[in-house]
């Protein structure tokens, strides 16, 4: 019984450890971003009507934390437009870190939303 315990508790550190070591690449995430460009690049409080009429917010020049947030929590369900789920649940932890890695380098003013 010691030992089943102790492999778990060195398994969920060892999935922590790994879950940390994710760092966020912004030239790698020039090919995941086409998905992004799609609502957030349009200029111009650009609205979808997809299932409601939603405003897009513009993600350049957000901090990469909360990108990283809002990306997982749409990907577990917590956050709940259709459109996003679909897409942040296609995305790999790496993936996600790199979007927000992109995005957050960008300035507001010269952001593709």
């Amino acid at each position: 019984m010691k030992n089943t315990v102790a492999v778990l508790v060195l398994a969920a550190c060892a999935s922590t450890a790994a879950a940390a070591d994710v760092v966020g690449d912004p030239k790698s995430a020039r090919s995941k971003i086409e998905m992004c460009i799609g609502c957030h690049g349009i200029a111009g409080g650009y609205k979808t009507a997809f299932p409601e009429v939603y405003h897009v917010p513009k993600i350049g020049g957000q901090s990469a934390k909360y990108i990283e947030s809002a990306l997982k929590a749409y990907r577990k369900g917590d956050r709940k437009h259709p459109s996003m789920v679909g897409i942040a649940s296609s995305m790999s932890d790496q993936d996600i870190a790199d979007v927000a890695a992109y995005y957050a380098q960008q300035t507001p003013d010269t952001a593709k939303r």
